[in-house]
């Protein structure tokens, strides 16, 4: 039974205090870790090495749960269903400090007992205490071997529990990588789940015509990227708290997201551009403010597209000041007058792309989400060929490397359209992308988010 709020938490420690109640809004209310943890971090007054560890600790038990909930499983003796929700987020959060951190196994240990004793009493902090202290009885690598496939009998399987991954989600990495002629290296396949299970740099993202990148390295100690004339990599630390981005001189965009922003800039038309731009699937704004504030260099207009009320505001909140039109409607049938000489489809999609960033999407998303998101990518990709000029560009990108999210939607585009095709590896700059014509990214080539980008003309 839970205790009364007014003598919970009497005597735990607030940083595992505020990674378990991330954990919990994941579990109980299917909330975003990203969105949920920097209000708690503020509320409760956490800041420094403090607040660090307690991002650590509730992203990276996030992103290792279902790997961790098989360990738990085999050191309690029952299905992790069978274990109270309260009893299992710090179950979890006790293993990943045991197993993924370098913190001691007694202070590991002892402040997930607390946490349990401080809600639930005796009974269940008994039986946190013995489950956790089997688990220190062996390190990761020892349980893997004792838990996962053999690399001999199940590569994918093998290195889908080490990596934290579901099952198909490797699938779906290990085909996305491989060509007609070859199959994906074991190494590689390894590289691309292994970057995916580290958290990443924050990237920034430098608005045109306000801030260069060099001015915001400077400022915020950071690197120019790699790839993005726009880009600058933070060590560390709370962006929300640097100047630049306080006075929306700057904004938190991964490289990736960037580079399919300015493709769209950036990308060949035949004739004259008259300035007018299209962002058919804009919420919550990040290309659009890019694209926006390039539009505003060139003397180009931009209209962005978004069919949910509160997506369209944080578009508009955004692109403030800049020279874009934000319409409430569903790109599918969005009303808007065609000719546009640049339109932009970043479809929504499975985010498999992304998971580095959303620690708990991994589990959350299924192979069954794929088929209705595929039928809206055709639709969108299909509205935007009607929408573009002949001659002009349809930039269509994904946060996925799925295949039937990327090639597969292209390719079915294109024989029900007769769009052409264009080699989008120029309008990227990023060498040893492959031999086109189809851009695909990848956390452990790039350091980027998995971004999927092609582009398409209407002859």
């Amino acid at each position: 039974m839970t205790r009364p709020a007014h003598i919970r938490d009497k005597a735990v420690d607030p940083v595992r205090a505020v990674a378990r109640d991330v954990l919990r809004a994941v579990r109980e209310r299917d909330s975003y870790a990203n969105l949920v943890l920097p209000a708690l971090l503020r509320e409760r007054k956490i800041t420094g090495r403090d607040a660090a560890l307690a991002t650590e600790l509730a992203y990276g038990t996030c992103r290792s749960a279902g790997t961790l909930d098989e360990i738990i499983a085999s050191a309690a003796g029952r299905p992790v269903a069978d274990i109270d929700g309260t009893v299992l987020d710090v179950l979890r959060l006790g293993a990943y400090q045991l197993l993924r951190t370098r913190i001691g196994a007694h202070a590991a240990v002892s402040t997930s007992v607390d946490l349990i004793r401080s809600e639930a009493g005796q009974g269940p902090a008994g039986f946190c205490n013995a489950v956790l202290r089997k688990i220190s009885q062996r390190d990761e690598d020892l349980w893997t071997d004792e838990l996962a496939p053999t690399m001999a009998d199940d590569l994918i399987g093998h290195l889908a529990f080490r990596y934290a991954h579901p099952r198909w989600i490797a699938e779906v990495f290990a085909e996305a990588l491989s060509t007609p002629d070859a199959p994906v290296r074991a190494g590689e396949l390894q590289a691309a789940l292994a970057a995916d299970d580290e958290r990443p740099l924050v990237h920034l993202v430098a608005r045109p015509g306000l801030i260069s990148a060099e001015e915001l390295a400077a400022a915020t100690g950071g690197d120019i990227g790699a790839f993005s004339p726009y880009c600058v990599y933070l060590p560390g630390g709370d962006p929300g708290a640097l100047d630049a981005v306080r006075e929306h001189l700057a904004g938190v965009q991964d490289e990736g997201s960037q580079l399919v922003a300015r493709a769209l800039t950036v990308a060949d038309i035949d004739g004259p551009d008259t300035g007018r731009w299209l962002d058919l699937c804009a919420g919550p704004g990040g290309k659009a403010a890019l694209v926006g504030a390039v539009a505003d260099i060139d003397g180009a207009h931009l209209d962005a597209v978004e069919p949910s009320d509160h997506r369209a505001t944080l578009v508009r909140q955004s692109v403030d000041g800049l020279p874009v039109t934000v319409h409430v409607a569903d790109g599918r049938s969005s009303g808007l007058t065609p000719g546009y000489d640049r339109v932009l489809v970043d479809a929504p999609c499975t985010g498999l792309g992304s998971l580095r960033r959303r620690p708990e999407a991994r589990w959350r998303r299924q192979p069954s989400d794929v088929p209705e998101l595929v039928a809206l990518q055709r639709q969108l990709l299909s509205a935007a060929l009607e929408l573009v000029r002949p001659g002009g560009v349809v930039v269509y990108s994904t946060c996925s490397p799925h295949p039937a999210e990327t090639v597969g939607v292209v390719e079915s585009v294109v024989a029900d359209t007769g769009a052409r095709v264009v080699d989008a590896r120029p309008f990227v700059g990023v060498a040893d992308i492959g031999d086109g014509p189809f851009v695909q990214l990848w956390p452990h080539r790039q350091g980027t988010d998995a971004m999927f980008l092609a582009a398409l003309t209407r002859p």
